[in-house]
């Protein structure tokens, strides 16, 4: 059921996570990591969409710099690591990657043609600049940090877009928060759902701020959202 694949991508190629559901034709859903790579949290995120039906396809984001990141999200130096790629990350060509990525998963044998980009933290920012720039047929951020940075771009964001932010997150500061409220409340098709009392990566798995409930609650509408969205 589970394997890699390679996308090939504009500018080189690059590996991928796949997971597939039990049916087919099914749509797509690309899921975009944190400052982790493609490691176990962001796998199990793919096999979770697999069992709701979607073909989950997770691309290594950190290709340029480094394939086969995969870090754990309770080592120290493992956190340094991944914010050494962060700040050295090409958001512009990470779009592109997105993009190109979510071309392949359309054309995949088994896929209606409709896919989602979804993405966590950085994958969060990458889904919003993917969608604004080239859009996509739903988006799904889940706390995208220095997304308020590209609120200039909204005027570009056409697709349907789901947002879920934590409001004690250390990261996106309420004042950030309410610059994107504010921003993508002028976009019809864009809902933001806020978290009370979460932070930062609330629906990481084995994460230190997971909340069940919380999790629980913004995944069923992650769900209802794609489902509706790419039938």
């Amino acid at each position: 059921m589970k394997d890699r694949i390679t996308i090939e991508g504009r500018d080189g190629a690059f590996g991928a996570y796949i997971a597939r559901p039990k049916t087919s034709p099914a749509s797509a859903v690309v899921v975009l990591h944190e400052v982790f790579g493609v490691n176990a949290d962001i796998r199990k995120t793919c096999d979770e969409l697999a069992e709701q039906g979607f073909i989950a396809v997770a691309p290594d984001l950190f290709w340029r710099q480094e394939p086969g990141v995969d870090l754990s999200v309770t080592s120290e130096p493992d956190w340094e690591h991944g914010l050494r790629l962060y700040q050295a990350y090409d958001r512009d060509a990470g779009a592109k990657d997105v993009k190109d990525t979510a071309n392949a998963v359309a054309k995949l044998p088994g896929c209606t043609g409709k896919v989602a980009v979804l993405g966590y933290c950085l994958g969060g920012l990458m889904t919003f600049l993917t969608a604004a720039r080239y859009g996509a047929d739903a988006a799904v951020v889940y706390h995208g940090g220095d997304t308020e940075k590209y609120l200039g771009e909204v005027n570009g964001l056409n697709a349907p877009l789901l947002m879920h932010l934590a409001e004690e997150d250390e990261f996106i500061s309420k004042a950030a928060q309410a610059e994107i409220k504010t921003a993508l409340a002028r976009k019809s098709k864009a809902t933001v759902y806020s978290y009370p009392g979460q932070h930062h990566a609330f629906a990481r798995h084995n994460g230190t701020h997971y909340n069940a409930a919380a999790a629980a609650l913004a995944n069923g509408r992650t769900s209802e959202f794609l489902h509706q969205q790419l039938r």
